[in-house]
């Protein structure tokens, strides 16, 4: 299983406020996880999600072309992967490790 986290930043829209965006991302991200795909979590400045890394690149693209749907006329969109393939891990076995090491 992979890791993304992903910001996505919508240039070229009437107001400074991006809430409504980083609304219909979570929608997009909330029907997609019902799906079974994935698993993610909303952060202040990102968004972490968790899956099979070719279905993080179809998700990714998603999210990228949500802001053009809602009226954008640029999108910038920032990607961070942790694709481990030598065992198996997640955000929270990542947090548990660090967890761990503080104890």
């Amino acid at each position: 299983m992979a890791i993304a986290e992903i910001t996505v930043i919508p240039v070229g829209t009437a107001s400074t406020s991006l809430s409504a965006y980083v609304a219909d991302i979570h929608r997009y991200l909330t029907d997609e996880q019902a799906k079974g795909a994935i698993s993610f979590e909303l952060t202040a400045m990102s968004t972490i999600v968790e899956g099979e890394f070719d279905e993080l690149l179809r998700i990714i693209r998603g999210m990228h072309e949500l802001p053009f749907a809602s009226g954008a006329q640029r999108v910038c969109t920032s990607v961070k992967f942790d694709d481990r393939r030598d065992k198996q891990g997640s955000v929270a076995q990542k947090l548990r490790s660090v967890a761990d090491k503080l104890d």
